[in-house]
Formats: C-alpha cells, sequence, structure tokens
C-alpha cells in the first residue's frame, strides 16, 4: 500500500507549483496525470516533428524584478527556463476590420502610439489608462492587507477599485472613451479571457492588460518549456509525477480525504489531496454529491465555465515574415463591433459563412527561434466557440465518425480563410492542418465542456465569489483557474496559494530568493541578443531538417 502526504490530481502548472513547494518542504509528494504528458493547458506535443503549444502563447512580467520572473525565481526554477522578449514594438496586433493597431512594450510607449493615433481621445486614453493601473495596483494589495487598522481602511486603499468593479467592461470603457475603434482595440485583450466586454468583468482586465503593458514574452520549447522545468522541479526536491494515471475517485471518510483510487481500483493513500481539476469534474465526477454541502451543490449547479474553443495546429512552407508575420500575437475581428462579433461565434452555426468574426493567431517559429527549422513555419489558430454547438458529437463514447470529420474539414477551410487575408497564398503552401476542437480538450485535458479558463470570468465568479483553495471537505484542497486566476501566473500562483494553505504559510513564504537563480531572456527577432548555443541550436535544427529532406 502506497502512502503520500500529499496527492496531487492534474499536472497543470497548478498542480506543479503546489508540488515544488510541498516537495521543498519535505512532504512526500505524488503527481498524478490522466494525459500521456503532464503540463495540462501548459503541455507541448508535436506533429510529425512540428512543435505546437495549445495554451500558452504569451506570458507577461517576465523581465527582471517583475513578478512572474520573482515568482520562477522564488520557486528554484528560474535556471531551467529561457523566455524569448516578444516585438517590443508590437508584441501583439489587433487587425480590426481594414484597421491594424500594434501594442508596444511599456505603459508610455502604448500611451504615445494610442495619442498619435486618436488624438482628438488623447486627454480619454491617458485618463483610462491611469484608472487601468490603479484598479490593478489596488486589486493586488487587498490580500495583502493584514490587521484590523490595514482592514479598516480598505475603502481609502482601494477607492477606484471600489468605484468601479462592480461594472462590466463596456460601462466602464463607455464612460471614457467614445470612439469605437479606439474601445475596440482597448477591448481586443478580451480574448485573455474569453468574454465579450458587455459581460467581462473590469478589474480582471485590468489584471489581464497589466499584465503585459510591459510586453509579451515566449518561453523556449513553448509551454513545454515551463513544464519540464517545473517537473524537474518537483523531481530535484524529491517529488513524484506520473502520467497516464486516471484518477476514478477521492475516497472520502468521515468527511475527510484519504486517497484516492484509480482506474483499474489501485488505491494510493494520502494525509491531504490537492485537485488541479476543475470544480465540476472534482467535486460532481471524483467525489460526488453524497459528500458534498446543499451550499456547494447548489453554487456547482450555478456555475458558469468559460468559453471552448477550436484550435488550428498549422504548418506551411513558405517565408512569412514577407508577409509582415513576426513575434507579436495577432487578434482578428470582422470589424469594432466586439460583442456581436462574440455572439456570432457564441450562438451561430459556426460551419456557415466564409470567415470567422474573431480569431487569434500566433506564430511560434518566430516567437521562439531556437524551434525553426529553416523552412517550416508552425501557427496555432485559434477561436471560441459555444460547446453546445457541436451538441451532434457531445456523449458520445467515440465522436470520431464521417459527421465529425466533415465538421473538421469545414472548420479548416474557414479558418484558412482569416489566414489567407494576412498570408496570401497560404492555402497552396500547407505542409499540414490539424484541428482541435472542444472533444478534443475534453479528451486531453479533462476540462468541463472542454473549457479553457476554468469557470467564466463574471463579476459573480470572482474574487470572493471564485472557489477557494481549502475545501468543505477536511485534507481537500484545490488549485487552478477557476480558484485565485487564469493564465500561466494566475494558475501558478494559486498553486502557492494552495501549498500555503497546507503548510499554515503564506504565498510570499514560499517565493524563496535564491541569488543564483536567473531567468534568461532574449530577443526572439534580434539575433545579436542571442548566445552562440542558442545559435548552434538553431543551425541543428537547420541541418537535421536538411538531411530528413534528403534522406
Amino acid at each position: 500500500m502506497e502512502e503520500f502526504d500529499t496527492i496531487i490530481i492534474g499536472s497543470g502548472v497548478a498542480g506543479l507549483a503546489t508540488a515544488i513547494c510541498l516537495a521543498r518542504a519535505g512532504q512526500k509528494v505524488l503527481v498524478l496525470e490522466q494525459h500521456y504528458v503532464p503540463g495540462g493547458w501548459s503541455h507541448s506535443f508535436t506533429l510529425n516533428g512540428q512543435r505546437f503549444s495549445p495554451g500558452v502563447h504569451y506570458v507577461g512580467l517576465i523581465d527582471e524584478n517583475q513578478s512572474t520572473n520573482e515568482l520562477y525565481r522564488g520557486l528554484g526554477i528560474a535556471n531551467d527556463m529561457v523566455f524569448f522578449r516578444m516585438n517590443k514594438k508590437g508584441y501583439e496586433h489587433g487587425i480590426i476590420g481594414e484597421e491594424t493597431f500594434s501594442f508596444p512594450a511599456g505603459i508610455d510607449n502604448l500611451t504615445k502610439v494610442l495619442v498619435d493615433r486618436f488624438p482628438k481621445e488623447e486627454k480619454n486614453i491617458i485618463e483610462y489608462l491611469t484608472l487601468v493601473q490603479r484598479v490593478n495596483r489596488e486589486l493586488q494589495l487587498i490580500p495583502k492587507l493584514k490587521g484590523f487598522w490595514q482592514n479598516i481602511t480598505v475603502p481609502f486603499r482601494t477607492k477606484h477599485f471600489g468605484k468601479f468593479s462592480l461594472f462590466p467592461l463596456k460601462r466602464v470603457i463607455g464612460w471614457h472613451i467614445k470612439d469605437p475603434l479606439l474601445k475596440a482595440v482597448l477591448n481586443v485583450q478580451c480574448g485573455d479571457h474569453g468574454l465579450s466586454p458587455k459581460r467581462a468583468c473590469f478589474p480582471v482586465h485590468c489584471s489581464v492588460m497589466n499584465h503585459y503593458f510591459d510586453g509579451g514574452f515566449y518561453p523556449m520549447g513553448g509551454g513545454g518549456g515551463i513544464v519540464k522545468a517545473m517537473t524537474n522541479g518537483v523531481k530535484k526536491f524529491g517529488g513524484e509525477v506520473r502520467v497516464k494515471q486516471n484518477v476514478e475517485k477521492i475516497i472520502v471518510e468521515n468527511n475527510k480525504a484519504i486517497g484516492i483510487q484509480l482506474e483499474g481500483g489501485k488505491t494510493i493513500y494520502a494525509k491531504n489531496i490537492v485537485s488541479n481539476a476543475d470544480p465540476s469534474i472534482t467535486y460532481l465526477k471524483l467525489i460526488g454529491e453524497n459528500h458534498l454541502s446543499k451550499g456547494l451543490i447548489k453554487k456547482l449547479q450555478k456555475t458558469k465555465y468559460s468559453v471552448t474553443s477550436l484550435i488550428l495546429f498549422l504548418t506551411l512552407d513558405m517565408d512569412v515574415t514577407q508577409f509582415g508575420i513576426d513575434s507579436g500575437n495577432i487578434w482578428m475581428m470582422k470589424d469594432e463591433n466586439d460583442d456581436a462579433n462574440f455572439e456570432d461565434l457564441m450562438n451561430n452555426d459556426i460551419t456557415e459563412g466564409e470567415l470567422f468574426p474573431a480569431v487569434f493567431i500566433s506564430c511560434t517559429t518566430i516567437k521562439d527561434p531556437v524551434s525553426f527549422n529553416g523552412r517550416y513555419h508552425n501557427f496555432e489558430v485559434v477561436t471560441y466557440v459555444n460547446y453546445d454547438n457541436l451538441k451532434d458529437f457531445n456523449g458520445l463514447d467515440d465522436y470520431h465518425n464521417a459527421e465529425y470529420t466533415a465538421f473538421k474539414e469545414k472548420v479548416v477551410k474557414k479558418l484558412m480563410n482569416n489566414i489567407e487575408k494576412i498570408i496570401p497564398g497560404a492555402k497552396q503552401n500547407i505542409v499540414q492542418a490539424e484541428l482541435g476542437t472542444p472533444k478534443t480538450n475534453e479528451f486531453y485535458i479533462n476540462s468541463t465542456k472542454g473549457n479553457v479558463y476554468g469557470t467564466e470570468k463574471t463579476l459573480n465568479q470572482v474574487g470572493p465569489f471564485s472557489y477557494k483553495n481549502k475545501s468543505e471537505i477536511d485534507n481537500l484542497f484545490l488549485c487552478g483557474a477557476s480558484t485565485l486566476s487564469h493564465g500561466v501566473g494566475g494558475a501558478t500562483h494559486s498553486g502557492l496559494a494552495a501549498a500555503a494553505k497546507i503548510l499554515g504559510c503564506t504565498s510570499e513564504d514560499l517565493i524563496i530568493e535564491d541569488a543564483n537563480q536567473k531567468l534568461r531572456i532574449y530577443d526572439a527577432e534580434d539575433q545579436a541578443t542571442w548566445p552562440d548555443w542558442v545559435h548552434v541550436k538553431r543551425s541543428d535544427k537547420k541541418r537535421t531538417f536538411k538531411e530528413v529532406k534528403i534522406n
């Protein structure tokens, strides 16, 4: 009979962060992952030798002394990671109708570019961006306030957050900005939480914008580069990560979690269980309603999950840089009517029409220059859909039928029409085009309705209304995007929060300063910043590709 101090179900970055903290504290830790590779949404995979990352497209606050940098250093994994700085003049490109706007790194640079493009809105732009920074700063301050006197001054310390937090993004931006195109530009990053402006929680949007104000960064190796560093960190401190381990249930006795049962019947016991699965999977599938309070059951019934996605994993045999493709992400919108475009995605037949009204495009072979073989460029093309649009395939044990294949072919053709608008001739230069659907998300990630951001990030499901790290069941804890926050940074911090609950400390206590830890950061498109080993790796990749083609 195996016994551990803590078993962690799911190896997303939240679960791995929890594992690192607990193993480093001396616990005997086991991470169980149902997929054949660890990482959850942060994993990478290869198709015919080409690497793709379905869930990691950029990370913010990576520069020295910034929070994500300090997080990785504090976890003791920074030395195992390399990040490439995306285009400083445009780490994000918004193509809205016939207009294109590029987001530069640096809040002052962004302000200047916006004012130059929309001079009549200068005062409004400055006021709005200042508000975004203030609301985010106050949002970060709230959990740090300790003691009676600090808490009693919360209304004064967080007056901007208090004034605007109860309103959706559309309402707040409408109070400050008048130009429809400018609104669309400032709202383009709604895609990072999967909600239209009329439903998006304003403080959440402030947090997302602030996360990227100083630019975007991409990990070498894609999301898998982060996962590799984290799994190595778990093992370095004596923890264990096992893949292809399908947890069938969490064993609960007398309102206490005491272990898990794997598919096939094997049981493993532990003093603590941490679930990196979403709340519905955790509570309804792995535990069962008979162990839950009426209040929790009611909350679960009301819980709404975020959008799901269609992801085209595309390889092109052409020089895409001649069409202006660079390391910056691309958000392509039909027009400035964000809400209407989102409603179109959610409510209409996604196989109809020639173009998707909104897509996200990422060229990973430019973001991660080590991955480029000198000829092929890889893309991840993402759009959001309503899970119920796949109703013909939902609930089927085997959905790989003729209808599903025909559905995928229609979607791929439609997504390629979007690609053709910015890369003419792309259709004639396809090496491979494989589509991931919500059914793919369910199978590999095991997320409710294939959701990509955990619970929907509306006002009534974030902050004090989100799921807590410590559950109502003794010794059972949660981490991941449905607790503290979503995204790579947010989910990782949720893992620290879960570990802190188990260890009886604060998350800050688990970020341990180590002067020997340092992230390596280079510019994706400036070869002069690359050390010799990056050039060697890139040359090796090109040489190997040529040898394979010849043979």
